[in-house]
């Protein structure tokens, strides 16, 4: 459903990402955006999903993604570049978002992207093992009839793939369903991202134009829980949160995991 005040926060969106070395706070964006600060915060997160604030650290974050992917010999300068006051901080932020420090992003892209490349023609190592477990989510997968390329499903605390979810798999050739299991109580965002194979790792790390899906409600699980969900990947919208999170690595972890059990 498109919200009427989508236009506005899209452009909000336009200026972040023009204007990342530079002070922003709400107050300011609002100003820009022709609401008081009150209202303009309802409606970003009502159209986003997430905070301006929270938005922004991704911004900043994915933008520095894309920098060391470019440029890594500039990592002392990036930090300074997306907005953030210092490398440390620019350090501390990312590590917490992507998985990993700036160092290792860069040093593991090429192994991380060779990875997954070996299940462009063989199915992923793990299956519905734990299908009885409780609680429990199943999920079906609806893609575009041409997608060829790898799905990741997770439990995100808030709607947006900016930190490790509490629960995630993945989905590779014909393959369109899965289980979430090992689940711990709480409240939870079921997302997906569809990555086409590709033969250049930014491809996997840089997700601005992968396929999106997501249940429109959180999901509560509790001891008992068994769900069945059906989640539909569409193009990206010009307000969806960046996927800062690092999914290959997220796919080699699982796979790791469940081969030293």
């Amino acid at each position: 459903m498109k919200d009427e005040y989508a236009e506005t926060i899209i452009q909000t969106i336009h200026y972040m990402k023009e204007h990342l070395n530079e002070p922003l706070t709400a107050r300011k964006l609002a100003d820009l955006a022709g609401y008081s600060p009150f209202h303009f915060s309802r409606l970003f997160k009502r159209v986003t999903g997430i905070s301006v604030r929270q938005y922004l650290s991704a911004l900043r974050v994915e933008s520095g993604k894309t920098e060391l992917l470019h440029s890594p010999s500039l990592l002392v300068k990036i930090g300074m570049s997306v907005g953030l006051s210092s490398p440390g901080t620019f350090n501390t932020r990312f590590k917490r978002l992507v998985g990993l420090s700036p160092l290792k992003f860069r040093s593991t892209a090429d192994s991380l992207h060779r990875y997954v490349n070996q299940y462009e023609h063989k199915p992923l190592a793990w299956t519905a093992e734990e299908a009885h477990d409780l609680p429990r989510i199943r999920c079906r997968i609806e893609a575009p009839d041409a997608f060829r390329g790898i799905i990741y499903i997770g439990l995100f605390p808030r709607p947006a793939p900016d930190q490790k979810p509490v629960a995630g798999t993945a989905v590779n050739l014909k393959n369109r369903a899965c289980i979430l299991t090992g689940i711990p109580s709480g409240t939870y965002y079921v997302l997906a991202a569809g990555i086409p194979w590709s033969l250049n790792p930014r491809d996997y790390l840089l997700l601005n134009k992968s396929l999106r899906g997501k249940l429109d409600d959180p999901v509560h699980i509790e001891q008992g829980t068994d769900l069945a969900v059906t989640i539909t990947l569409r193009e990206p919208l010009p307000y969806d949160p960046p996927i800062v999170v690092n999914l290959p690595l997220l796919l080699f972890e699982k796979d790791w995991n469940d081969k030293a059990r």
